[in-house]
């Protein structure tokens, strides 16, 4: 059902989808406490909390999810046609090179957008968290196996994939900033304050030899579509060296990031931080 309704919005214009999507946000913002205050909270601990930037990102919540049927269902050349890439060479460069290929993004603007325009050159691998309702897994499983496109779960199994399609000398795409499972991750600044940081980034590019390259799908204005940049990664992936670079990224168009994530929680059976700064509670995952 969901699969099927997801197709039916896929063939609306990306504007009403994405304006449809900004309404709900802006709703959610007004209804959901829990939401407005872990918006807030951790738009104030990067320094960027005002009324006017709280709206605007409530708004582009809304607006990744109202797009996300037309990225995964829409006609491939309707999807491709509003794709803009910045950096296409050094893309080029790095899968040249014979290594494989890791792209970092954070939970900023189009992410999916970014999977599409590494896949026009060749195949991605993508890591993601299943969802826990079934119909809703099958959406994302559906939806996010595009050409070019395939996706692996957060689990011992995906890992595994990521990294044969390392040795294969392919591409892989990672979100370093979701939330690793206990004893997958250590404590690393974020905004001025520690988070749990997966360390799969740097023990890919240890074991592999990888290249490793930043990613981002910026959300233009008016439907008009997404602007994919590449840029390399300087140095080793370290977790430390991640979350600046992300936090880069973020500062650079904060209005298009998921601020409502719980990034600051401790996983089950993981470590608190010390003095007792992360918080467990919350639904980010």
């Amino acid at each position: 059902m969901l699969v099927q309704l997801a197709r039916l919005v896929a063939r609306l214009p990306l504007s009403w989808s994405q304006g449809v999507g900004a309404a709900f946000g802006r709703v959610a913002l007004a209804l959901s406490g829990r939401f407005r205050r872990k918006s807030a909270d951790n738009l104030a601990q990067a320094g960027l909390l005002d009324d006017a930037r709280l709206r605007r990102t409530a708004a582009h919540v809304g607006r990744a999810a109202g797009e996300t049927p037309f990225v995964w269902f829409g006609a491939h050349e309707r999807v491709e046609a509003r794709i803009v890439v910045e950096g296409q060479d050094v893309l080029d460069r790095a899968r040249s090179g014979g290594r494989g290929v890791m792209l970092l993004t954070p939970h900023l603007g189009c992410f999916e957008a970014a999977a599409r325009a590494v896949a026009r050159s060749g195949p991605i691998t993508v890591l993601y968290k299943p969802p826990r309702l079934p119909a809703v897994r099958r959406l994302v499983e559906t939806g996010r196996a595009s050409p070019g496109v395939r996706p692996v779960p957060a689990t011992a199994s995906g890992v595994r994939g990521l990294l044969r399609a390392l040795k294969r000398g392919e591409a892989i795409g990672v979100l370093p900033d979701q939330v690793p499972s206990d004893g997958d991750g250590v404590w690393a600044p974020f905004f001025g304050r520690p988070a749990y940081t997966m360390t799969l980034p740097q023990r890919l590019a240890r074991l592999t030899g990888a290249a490793v390259l930043l990613a981002c799908g910026e959300r233009l204005p008016a439907g008009a579509g997404w602007r994919v940049r590449f840029e390399a990664f300087d140095g080793e992936p370290t977790p430390e060296a991640v979350n600046r670079a992300m936090e880069s990224m973020i500062r650079a168009i904060p209005d298009q990031y998921f601020w409502g994530y719980n990034r600051y929680k401790t996983p089950p059976r993981a470590t608190p931080a010390d003095g007792g700064a992360a918080d467990g509670a919350g639904a980010g995952g």
